[in-house]
């Protein structure tokens, strides 16, 4: 029988997958922004663009919170 040996990643290997994932996830958060922004603006629709607005700003902190504890992880 042979072992599947593991490889391990680098800390530098790390932080770029982590780079490319959570840039992924802002873009998302962001793209939310937008589109709230454009409910409120360019459809008047206030009520509606503060909810998206709200809801891309809560995902950018849940995000920041895990970039934070991530980082502290590691030192």
């Amino acid at each position: 029988m042979t072992k599947k040996l593991k490889k391990r990643l680098t800390q530098q290997q790390e932080f770029e997958i982590m780079k490319l994932v959570l840039d992924k996830f802002l873009w998302v958060a962001m793209v939310i922004i937008g589109y709230g922004v454009y409910q409120g603006v360019i459809l008047e629709n206030w009520g509606n663009g503060i909810a998206w607005g709200v809801a891309g700003i809560i995902i950018l902190i849940l995000f920041l919170v895990m970039i934070v504890r991530e980082y502290e992880i590691i030192r």
